[in-house]
């Protein structure tokens, strides 16, 4: 990588969630190379301060913070939100990086499930409540980092916490799936702004999401240990993460997703109106949002 390369993102602020290991982290890396200047949103700060630490030494970009959200709890949200606000008067890149596989039926202390909460309706609450912020900044990108898996995914939007209804795998896929919904729906709304909105799958990556003890069968277990013999690493995972944050090449492209820094076909549920319109409105309800001023 040249010098000049590497500071494209020179004066650039970008906000990544669950930037401590895995995809986040390496994202964080590359864009650190890069030269912008990063938040890196964390649950636990014990574990997120050493990463932080050690990727400045590293890149020599001193232009690196933690700062703690626990993305699964809406009052964290809210609370980072005016935290952020208070420091940072813009931000170019908003990746919705942190997600979790594995919560079985746990639920957060807003009686969501686990997974939905943490994969969608936490970044949904953040993102939505960082739109001013976005708007105030010459050019932003709004990007979600979801999965392959939203193939597999279903939106209930009379259950959408499945405590109804229960497939293991459920919450995780259809998480997913709700994350590209968002981002088309989000794409809309922003027509004529300059904010950009994309979703993407990431490959297949080895990362702590497949913490097998919280998986819920031994199936489940055997198939991870399997899948990881060919999984990609975080470094490769986090290429189209980074690819969207800093090219050129995706400069006023929106409402995409994305594989291997590629527009690609995301699942027919994706294609409907209907579905996409009436999960942004629950989504409102449930996170709160439609109580509360916002932009």
């Amino acid at each position: 990588m040249s010098n000049r390369d590497e500071q494209i993102m020179q004066g650039k602020i970008v906000l990544i969630t669950g930037a401590n290991r895995g995809i986040g982290k390496e994202t964080t890396r590359g864009l650190a190379r890069m030269g912008a200047t990063i938040v890196m949103a964390c649950h636990n700060l014990t574990k997120a301060d050493p990463v932080g630490e050690a990727i400045r030494r590293e890149t020599g970009n001193e232009q690196i913070e933690v700062m703690q959200l626990d993305v699964a709890s809406l009052s964290s949200v809210r609370e980072f939100v005016v935290r952020f606000r208070q420091k940072y008067q813009k931000l170019n890149v908003l990746i919705n990086n942190a997600g979790i596989m594995c919560g079985g039926r746990g639920q957060t202390e807003d009686g969501f499930n686990r997974v939905m909460a943490t994969n969608y309706l936490g970044p949904f609450l953040l993102t939505n409540l960082l739109l001013l912020l976005l708007k105030q900044t010459e050019e932003a990108r709004i990007i979600n980092v979801s999965s392959v898996a939203h193939l597999w995914g279903g939106i209930d939007l009379g259950d959408l916490n499945f405590k109804k209804r229960w497939v293991s795998t459920g919450p995780y896929a259809s998480s997913k799936l709700a994350l590209i919904l968002f981002i088309q729906e989000l794409s809309e709304r922003l027509k004529g702004t300059n904010i950009t909105a994309n979703a993407l799958h990431p490959g297949i990556v080895a990362t702590n999401i497949y913490r097998i003890g919280t998986l819920d069968s031994w199936y489940q277990a055997l198939f991870i240990r399997i899948l990881r013999l060919v999984l990609l690493s975080p470094t490769e995972g986090a290429q189209t993460s980074i690819y969207l944050a800093s090219s050129d090449g995706v400069r006023g492209v929106t409402g995409k997703y994305f594989y291997k820094r590629n527009p690609t076909y995301a699942s027919p549920k994706c294609r409907d109106m209907k579905l996409q319109k009436g999960l942004w409105q629950l989504s409102e309800d449930l996170s709160g949002l439609s109580a509360v001023s916002h932009p």
